[in-house]
C-alpha cells in the first residue's frame, strides 16, 4: 500500500522537530534521588538487625516493598520517548500532566504552522499510564506495578515495566462473525468448498491474530477465539456432511507435533497420485502462551493456504470443462461481483449463470468453445 510510504515521506519533518527540539529539551537527570521516607525506613532495618531484632527489622522491610525507592516526583527528572508507525505516532513521558499537556501544544502548533494538519481531539489523548491503558497499534500499552511480584534477589522486577496487551473490544470483534445471539454458528458460505480449505481458512484466519498479538502478555485471553472457531469449524464440517459435531471430532481428530510438544487438534489429509506427498491442514497446534524471542527472518516460509486460490488452482489442476466437461484448452471466465449474476428483468438464466450462482464463485473453468459462447450469448454445449 502507498499510504504508508506517503505517510513517512510527509510526516518525516515532524520527526526531526520530535527529535532535535523536543527530546532534547524535556530529558534531564540520570537518574531519579532516592525516596526519602524509603531511606529512613531502610536505616532503621538495618541498625535493628544489627543489634540482633531480625524480626523487627524484616517487619520494616515488609514496609519497605509497599514504598517506591526512588522519588516518583524528583523535578530533576524527566523522560520523553517517540515512536511511529505511519500515521499513528506515541509519546510516553515521565513527568507531571501539566508539562505532557504543553507538549501536546507543541506538537499541534507544528503541525497546524509547518504540515497543515490538525490533531483530532478524540484520537490524541493523555492517559495515565497506570490506569488508562494507551491504544497504539491495536495493543494496549499499561504501566506495570506489582508489589509482590519479586524477582530471586527479593527485589520488586516489574514496577514501572511496560506491558503490552490484547484489548478485550478487538477479541469480542474477532469472535463476531462466528457468534449469533453470544453462540458459535457455522459459516454456511463456506460449505461448497472442501474439507481441506475449510480446516486451512479457519487456521489461517486463528494464526493471524494469534501470531500479531505474540508479545502481549495477556495472550493467553484468545483461548476465547479459539473455542468460538473451533465450534464454527466444526459446525461448518458438520453441515457439509450432514453429520453431528461429535462425529467430526471422530473424523478429523488428531494429535499434532508441535514445537511446545503433542497437542490435541482436527486434521485433513488429502492423498496425491504419483508419488506425492499428501496435503495436509492442521487446526490448533498454537500456543497462546507469551513469546517475547526475536525470530529470524525465514527463507522459505510455510506456505499460506488462500481459500480462494486453492480451489482455483485445484480446479484448473484437472484440466476439465465445468460446463461440457471436455479437456484441453482450459479458460477462466470472471464476472465483477456476484450480483452481477441476476440482472433486473431476465427470468431464465443460461446454465453457466446457474452454476456459477449456485457454488456463489465469481470464477468459472471453461474450456475455450464455451468460453466464447458465454460472451457471445450463445448456449454452451451440453454436458457429456
Amino acid at each position: 500500500m502507498v499510504s504508508p510510504i506517503l505517510s513517512n515521506i510527509y510526516l518525516d519533518r515532524l520527526d526531526q522537530y520530535i527529535e532535535q527540539t523536543l527530546l532534547p529539551a524535556h530529558n534531564r537527570g540520570e537518574r531519579r534521588t532516592p525516596y526519602r521516607p524509603y531511606m529512613r525506613l531502610w536505616q532503621r532495618a538495618c541498625r535493628l538487625e544489627q543489634r540482633g531484632d531480625r524480626q523487627a527489622g524484616h517487619t520494616l522491610r515488609a514496609q519497605m516493598k509497599t514504598m517506591p525507592s526512588r522519588d516518583p516526583h524528583d523535578p530533576g527528572y524527566r523522560r520523553l520517548r517517540y515512536c511511529r508507525y505511519a500515521d499513528d505516532w506515541l509519546l510516553s513521558f515521565t513527568g507531571p500532566r501539566q508539562e505532557a499537556e504543553q507538549i501536546k501544544a507543541c506538537i499541534g502548533e507544528f503541525l497546524h504552522d509547518q504540515l497543515k494538519l490538525e490533531l483530532s481531539p478524540t484520537k490524541t489523548l493523555i492517559t495515565h499510564g497506570r490506569t488508562n491503558p494507551a491504544r497504539f497499534l491495536g495493543y494496549e500499552i499499561v504501566v506495570l506495578h506489582a508489589d509482590h511480584k519479586h524477582d530471586q534477589r527479593g527485589h520488586r522486577s516489574i514496577n514501572a515495566g511496560i506491558g503490552l496487551k490484547v484489548p478485550a473490544d478487538v477479541i469480542r470483534a474477532k469472535c463476531a462473525p462466528y457468534l449469533h445471539h453470544g453462540r458459535p454458528i457455522r459459516r454456511t458460505e463456506r460449505i461448497v468448498d472442501t474439507d481441506f480449505s475449510i480446516v486451512v481458512q479457519f487456521q489461517a484466519e486463528f494464526r493471524g491474530v494469534a501470531e500479531y498479538y505474540r508479545l502481549a502478555f495477556n495472550r493467553h485471553q484468545l483461548g476465547r477465539l479459539k473455542y468460538v472457531m473451533e465450534r464454527s469449524l466444526t459446525k461448518t464440517l458438520a453441515r457439509k456432511y450432514r453429520i453431528r459435531v461429535a462425529q467430526v471430532y471422530r473424523r478429523y481428530r488428531a494429535v499434532l507435533n508441535t514445537e511446545h510438544g503433542p497437542r490435541c487438534g482436527l486434521q485433513v489429509t488429502v492423498h496425491r497420485e504419483g508419488g506425492r506427498s499428501p496435503l495436509v491442514a492442521h487446526w490448533g497446534g498454537i500456543s497462546l502462551a507469551r513469546d517475547t524471542t526475536p525470530r529470524p527472518l525465514n527463507d522459505n516460509p510455510p506456505r499460506i493456504w488462500s481459500n480462494r486460490r486453492s480451489e482455483l488452482v485445484q480446479r484448473l489442476l484437472a484440466d476439465a470443462c465445468e460446463l461440457c466437461g471436455s479437456t484441453g484448452q482450459i479458460e477462466v471466465h470472471h464476472i465483477r461481483a456476484l450480483k452481477d449474476l441476476n440482472p433486473k428483468g431476465r427470468k431464465q438464466q443460461p446454465e453457466w449463470v446457474t452454476r456459477m450462482a449456485s457454488r456463489r464463485r465469481k470464477t468459472l473453468v471453461v474450456c475455450r468453445v464455451c468460453h466464447e459462447d458465454i460472451h457471445t450469448g450463445c448456449p454452451t454445449r451440453r454436458p457429456r
